[in-house]
Order: structure tokens, then sequence, then C-alpha cells
């Protein structure tokens, strides 16, 4: 009985791992969250959130940044939910794209942390989840004006659906090694749009991104998983990354035909797992 208990929770386990990679990959317009105000000029105050970010994430030339999440201390990290807190209060319907959009992804990224932190130490933000959802994503964590919300929510029926320029998920830090890096520093209405491509370019010239394995192109799986926002078809996402490639990276892409194979660590990016990881790639 016993053993006919946990065949059957590893079959709805993978069931639900199936249908939440759908789920997660499809983006699905919430048209209450259309609302904004382009003639508007107000700004959201992020200092707390970008004092945090400079202490706890450390920038790597050679690799993903990493969080220094065991050193974040009880102060800090009570400061870290407070700012989460202040944004739930925020009327955002009342602001200018721009704005909204910075607001969204630093909601989504503080929030991640704060959870990564609640559960911590952790393997994986996978672990970050129950039984029948690997990760938090599907969980309603937020409550912005009287709305619950998951983060799936934000980035698949907000941001994604909204923001259509194919730079959204490089300013989503989903918390593993893989992901777009967290940048140390928070996303304004004025610098989003530069930061988010800036962003694109660092994670394609990244190995993490976009790397050749004995001249076969291998990329994250966030092309595979998010195609349709990358191009659709694998001729449309290589164009789409030769946008943000560098010009020995894009040369090298304009003349590749096919995607061989799709990689992705889930690791924690916290700065020890990096900082193993970038010692055992030297050895």
């Amino acid at each position: 009985m016993r053993r006919l208990f946990w065949i059957v929770t590893f079959g709805l386990s993978l069931i639900s791992v199936a249908a939440q990679a759908q789920s997660e990959s499809k983006a699905d317009l919430w048209a209450r969250w259309k609302a904004h105000d382009d003639k508007s000029t107000a700004t959201i105050d992020n200092s707390a959130y970008d004092a945090f970010l400079k202490k706890y994430v450390v920038v790597h030339q050679d690799g993903p940044n990493g969080v220094r999440y065991g050193d974040v201390s009880a102060a800090d990290r009570q400061k870290l939910e407070q700012y989460i807190q202040t944004l739930e209060k925020v009327d955002i319907d009342h602001y200018n794209r721009q704005v909204q959009r910075a607001y969204w992804l630093n909601l989504y990224n503080a929030e991640t942390i704060d959870l990564v932190l609640q559960h911590y130490p952790v393997d994986s933000i996978r672990d970050v989840g129950t039984l029948l959802h690997h990760g938090p994503w599907q969980k309603k964590v937020l409550k912005v004006e009287g709305q619950k919300l998951t983060l799936n929510d934000i980035a698949r029926r907000i941001l994604r659906p909204i923001w259509t320029d194919g730079l959204t998920l490089y300013g989503l830090s989903c918390g593993a090694i893989s992901c777009p890096s967290i940048r140390q520093s928070a996303y304004t209405g004025s610098n989003v749009y530069t930061a988010l491509y800036l962003n694109a370019e660092d994670y394609v010239d990244s190995p993490e991104g976009v790397h050749f394995d004995n001249g076969q192109l291998k990329l994250s799986k966030i092309y595979d998983w998010y195609k349709q926002d990358f191009g659709g078809d694998p001729r449309g996402v290589i164009n789409q990354i030769r946008r943000y490639a560098s010009p020995g990276l894009s040369a090298h892409l304009e003349v590749t035909q096919h995607i061989d194979g799709y990689d992705f660590d889930w690791a924690l990016n916290s700065e020890a797992n990096i900082s193993h990881q970038q010692a055992a790639g030297t050895d």
C-alpha cells in the first residue's frame, strides 16, 4: 500500500511538473493590469531594495552574480520584507509604463529573494515549493491593489504580455544559477529599458545563456521554455539572440542553422554555489 502511494504520488508529481512548465511558458494577459497613466511623472522609492542589493549581491565579470543569502542579517531581511510590503500598497495603476515595468520586476525579484531567505539553506529554488509544485511560482505570496498574486502571475500574465520587446525575461532572476543574473541595483522607470538591454547582452555572452560545445550550439533552457518570446522557432531564437551578442558570437550565430541542445542549472544562485562552480572550472 505504501509503495502504491509513492507510485501514485510520483506520477502526480510528474504530471504537475509538466503542467507547471506549460503554464509558466504561456503568456496570457490579465487585462485588469493594463491600466496605466503615461502622463504621470510619479516615481517609486526603491532605495531600500537598492541598498540591500548593493550589500548582498556579488558581481562576477566571468560568471553569474551571486547572492550572499547566508550573510543577510535579521535587520536587513526585515527591511527587505518592509520594502515588499510597501510595494504591495502602491496604486500601480496610476504610474506610467516605464515605472510599472520596473515595479513588477523589482517586486518579483525581491519576493524571490525573500522566499529563499524564508527557507534558507536550500540547494535549489525548486526546493521552495510543495510536493506537487517544484518552486514557489504558483503560490499566492503577494497582494497588490487587493488582488492576490503569484510570481507566475507577474511573469506570465503581467510583464511578458504587456512588454513584448523580448527583454522581460532577462530581468527576472528566478533564483537559479542559469537564470539571468540578479542586478546589484534596483530597476527604476528611468533605467529599466537600458538595464534590461545590458542584462540581455550579459546573458547572451555568458555560458549560462549561449555557448558552443565542440561546434554545437547550446542555449539556456529559457530559450526553449519561452521560445514564443524569442522568435517562436529555432531560426527566430537565433536571430533574436544575435541582437545582443558580441561581434564574434554574432558572426558565429549567423552561419548556425540549428540549436543542438539546451542546458539549465537549477542550483541556487548563492555566492557560495557560484564561487564553488568557478573554482571547479579552474581546476
